[in-house]
C-alpha cells in the first residue's frame, strides 16, 4: 500500500484484499465506486452516496482498454491520479484501488463475456465493442472489491442497466445503486469529456437537456414515438451539433422499444450527439402516462 498524501493506494488485487480482509474482521460493510478517473463534482456524489450505504468506501480508477474501439480516445482519455485521490479523500473515500493495464488483464487472458438484453441498440450498436469491455471489467472489479454495494451514475443510463442485469444473471451479490445525473448550472450532465470542449462548444452542449426535456414531455403526453423521436433529432441539429447517432425513448429497466409506438410505461429518453471530437451522452425519465 502507498500513501497519496491525502488517501491509501493499492494497486495489487492481493493489496487490495488484505486491506478489504482488515475491514471484515471488523465486521465492517464495504461500499465501492469505479472510476475511470479525471474525477469531477458527479463522482463524488457516487462516493457519498457510498458512504452512506456503507462504512467503509473504494474507488477504483481504471481507464479500461477493452472498452475503447481503436479509433476511441483511450490514449488521450484525461488521466490525473493525484488530483483525482485529493478529491476522493475529501468526498469520504478509504482506499483508491489504481490497478494497472497488466494487473486487471495478465499476459494470456482469453475470457470474455457477451452481453445482450439492455445492451444492444443504443450504445451497443455505435459502440460495438463497449459494453462486452465493461461487462468484464465490472464482473472483475465486483469480484475483487466483493463489496456490499456499488454506486453508479445515471447518466450512463444503459451501462446501469447492463450492470444490474449483469450482477442478477452472474449471481453477483453486490447491490447496485443508481445515483442521479449531476448537471452544472446551464443542466449539461457532468462528464470527464466535457473537458475537451471549447468556450462555443460548450455554449451548444447545454442546449442538450432541454431539447430532450421537451421530448420528453411530449413523449409523456402520448404524442407518437417517430415523430417525438424526429423532431428531437432536427432540433439538435438546429442546436448546432455536428451530427446525431440517437435519440430514441425506451421502457425504463430493459430499453425495450414501446410497440404501440407511444409511451404506456415507465420510459427514458436517451441521446448521443457529436460537437467536434467530444461525444456527449445525456438520458432523463419519461413522465409516466396518467
Amino acid at each position: 500500500m502507498t500513501e497519496t498524501g491525502v488517501l491509501p493506494v493499492v494497486r495489487s488485487i492481493a493489496a487490495l484484499r488484505e486491506a478489504l480482509t482488515v475491514w471484515r474482521r471488523q465486521g465492517l460493510t464495504v461500499g465501492f465506486v469505479p472510476t475511470m478517473g479525471a474525477l469531477h463534482a458527479g463522482h463524488l456524489t457516487l462516493v457519498r452516496e457510498a458512504g452512506q450505504r456503507a462504512d467503509r468506501v473504494v474507488a477504483s480508477i481504471f481507464v479500461n482498454p477493452t472498452q475503447f474501439a481503436a479509433h476511441e480516445d483511450l490514449g488521450t482519455y484525461p488521466r490525473q491520479e493525484a488530483r483525482d485521490a485529493e478529491l476522493l479523500a475529501g468526498a469520504g473515500c478509504d482506499l483508491l484501488f489504481a490497478p494497472s493495464v497488466e494487473e486487471m488483464y495478465p499476459a494470456g487472458a482469453t475470457t470474455t463475456i457477451n452481453v445482450g438484453g439492455p445492451a444492444e441498440g443504443l450504445e451497443g450498436a455505435f459502440r460495438p465493442q463497449m459494453f462486452g469491455g465493461v461487462a468484464l471489467v465490472v464482473t472483475k472489479l465486483l469480484n475483487q472489491v466483493q463489496a456490499d454495494v456499488a454506486v453508479f451514475g445515471e447518466k450512463d443510463w444503459q451501462q446501469l442497466m447492463v450492470v444490474r442485469r449483469l450482477v442478477r444473471d452472474l449471481d453477483i451479490p453486490t447491490v447496485i445503486v443508481g445515483s442521479p445525473t449531476m448537471r452544472d448550472d446551464h443542466g449539461l450532465a457532468l462528464s470527464s469529456r466535457n473537458a475537451y470542449l471549447g468556450e462555443a462548444e460548450l455554449a451548444v452542449a447545454r442546449r442538450l437537456n432541454g431539447v430532450l426535456a421537451e421530448a420528453a414531455d411530449q413523449a409523456a403526453a402520448r404524442r407518437p414515438l417517430a415523430a417525438v423521436e424526429r423532431d428531437a433529432h432536427a432540433a439538435l441539429l438546429k442546436a448546432g451539433f455536428e451530427r446525431i447517432d440517437y435519440v430514441a425513448i425506451r421502457r425504463t429497466d430493459d430499453l425495450g422499444a414501446f410497440r404501440n409506438g407511444v409511451v404506456d410505461a415507465p420510459a427514458r429518453i436517451l441521446a448521443a450527439a457529436w460537437l467536434g471530437r467530444t461525444r456527449l451522452i445525456d438520458n432523463m425519465a419519461v413522465a409516466a402516462p396518467a
